[in-house]
């Protein structure tokens, strides 16, 4: 008798998630929230813990012959502060497990932890634990995080509303742009291996890619401001796709507006030595690890001179209508990317 056999890329990505969580029902009562945010949340008593966890595999996630592998370890930890960030929590202690091959030596694991304790000590969280393993396919790198956060400060996905502001921290596109020229500049070396690199100028998209910072150097001002986002989520899958989470969650639509899309200067001059649309990095590009988070409108002037923080749209009442507002005036709809298989 043959089995049916459904191939993952008919899911995609955020397929996969939602069929991995049907039928999942938390059965303990600490456990407040499980899959379908950035982090798991759990009832400690005075406050809530949250747990979130990365997966980063060598040939997926990286590539070692541009990676720095104390970039590597920095990066590891950033993006897992990052999940603790969206939360609107303080990360706390990190656990790494490691899978090597026999071409890794204790040098390069060494390397690799270098940035692993540079992150910790930036973001002030212990690394308390880990694993390690040998591996057949590279290198794995397996992240957990756990942190805290006040009861009545805990921000999810689905807490958007329709009138609310909608905000990002930073600029877009620049993690992607950087990596289109890392991968332009491997291919031109792998074609002659005498030629330099031709990357001057670019120190800031290259940045973005190899070291993304976790904001939470914002979550404290807007803390500071008296602001509490009502929703909230981390730009690691690109803004089209995040926003869609956000307002699938929340039962809501958005507008974007593309002149308000924050993009640095260096990015733009990127995309165009790239031949690529600025505005389809910022949507779709992925791993800047940004916050996008919505505000009631009186939080308007409590964070308006606030450089850290873009007002980009706003939040509408027609569920999952989320459309872009043109420079030309026209209003079209943004679509989920995410990974295919």
């Amino acid at each position: 008798m043959s089995q049916t056999r459904t191939e993952i890329s008919s899911l995609g990505e955020f397929g996969l998630i939602q069929r991995i969580n049907k039928g999942i029902t938390p059965n303990l009562p600490d456990t407040v929230t499980g899959i379908g945010d950035d982090a798991a949340v759990i009832d400690l008593g005075e406050e809530f813990g949250l747990l979130s966890t990365d997966l980063l595999l060598e040939g997926v996630h990286f590539d070692l012959s541009f990676f720095p592998l104390k970039h590597l370890g920095y990066k590891s930890v950033a993006v897992n502060v990052s999940d603790i960030a969206a939360m609107n929590g303080k990360p706390h202690q990190v656990t790494i497990g490691i899978a090597l091959s026999n071409r890794f030596s204790v040098e390069a694991v060494d390397e690799f932890y270098e940035g692993v304790k540079l992150a910790c000590k930036d973001f002030n969280v212990d690394l308390v634990g880990g694993d390690t393993t040998s591996s057949r396919s590279g290198l794995i790198i397996s992240v957990n995080i756990f942190g805290r956060v006040a009861k009545d400060k805990i921000t999810y996905r689905h807490g958007a509303r329709a009138g609310d502001l909608l905000c990002v921290t930073g600029d877009l596109g620049g993690a992607y742009l950087g990596l289109q020229l890392l991968e332009r500049e491997k291919q031109v070396y792998l074609a002659n291996p005498n030629m330099q690199p031709e990357l001057d100028g670019m120190d800031y998209v290259i940045q973005r890619q190899l070291r993304p910072e976790a904001r939470m150097d914002v979550i404290y001002e807007i803390a500071e401001a008296g602001v509490l986002p009502t929703s909230m989520i981390d730009l690691s899958d690109g803004l089209a796709s995040d926003l869609l989470h956000i307002c699938a969650q929340s039962g809501v639509g958005a507008v974007v507006f593309e002149e308000k899309l924050p993009i640095d200067d260096q990015s733009f001059l990127a995309a165009t030595e790239l031949k690529l649309s600025p505005i389809t990095a910022a949507l779709n590009g992925g791993e800047d690890y940004e916050l996008l988070f919505t505000v009631p409108q009186s939080a308007y002037d409590l964070i308006k001179n606030n450089p850290k923080i873009s007002f980009v749209g706003y939040i509408t009442d027609v569920a999952n209508e989320v459309l872009l507002h043109t420079n030309g005036d026209n209003r079209i709809p943004i679509t989920a990317q995410g990974w295919q298989q």
